[in-house]
């Protein structure tokens, strides 16, 4: 069977960590770079998890998680453990 690999591409991507770590980014940044991209009628923030209109409907993103937004704008979570083992920071 044939194989094939994951073209590369860069996304814009964020960490969903609620609290006081300076390491990550806090709540209402999440927030603001959300805002930049999508309507906030069109997703909910909670202290808990974020609810984001996807391709394939709205999807949860808990702490911990990443939000994608992909090649064509579209967005998505991702848990942290995937997300490392698929992606590196760009300079």
């Amino acid at each position: 069977m044939p194989q094939y690999r994951k073209k590369p591409v860069v996304i814009d991507a964020i960490r969903f960590v609620p609290g006081t770590d300076p390491n990550e980014p806090h709540a209402s940044e999440v927030q603001r770079w959300l805002s930049e991209w999508l309507p906030s009628p069109d997703w909910v923030f909670a202290p808990d998890r974020i609810e984001i209109p996807t391709l394939e409907g709205v999807m949860t993103a808990n702490p911990g998680d990443w939000i994608l937004r992909g090649v064509k704008g579209e967005f998505y979570p991702c848990k942290n453990d995937i997300f490392e083992a698929t992606y590196e920071q760009v300079d």
